[in-house]
């Protein structure tokens, strides 16, 4: 069977949530985890074996700059919902970021005549898928 392309989510749909608050000004995040494998030789066996180890959260949010709230927020740790839905989809998608911290604040970076933009990288500890898209 072929792809609907129908049911292809666009990213125009995406929100973003800080502990509960639709941040309206975000129009781009990236969340992945990455896990460090431990390599294992083993006695008797030409394969190199891996382990999983310790997971690692990180992620870039950027838009426009509307508010102070990151700068007043500092490096406190908060929660991070994204959702993606787009109308055509089988569903949304909704996944919860555990302990976000930015890595970095930015104070200032604008230019005369020219919307300020901010990215802020970030690290987290732990995710939940809360709601996935099935294929109905």
């Amino acid at each position: 069977m072929a792809l609907d392309a129908s049911r292809v989510i666009l990213g125009t749909y995406g929100q973003m949530f800080i502990d509960g608050v639709w941040q309206t000004n975000i129009n781009h995040l990236e969340a992945k985890v990455a896990v460090q494998k431990r390599e294992l030789n083993l006695s008797g066996d030409d394969w190199v074996r891996h382990k999983m180890g310790p997971k690692k959260g990180t992620g870039t949010m950027s838009g426009f700059k509307v508010t102070s709230d990151l700068l007043q927020r500092g490096f406190s740790k908060f929660e991070l919902v994204s959702k993606l839905a787009d109308p055509e989809s089988y569903g949304h998608e909704r996944v919860r970021l555990k302990n976000v911290m930015v890595d970095e604040l930015q104070l200032a970076n604008w230019t005369s005549g020219e919307e300020v933009k901010e990215e802020i990288p970030f690290t987290f500890e732990g995710y939940e898928l809360l709601d996935p898209i099935v294929e109905k």
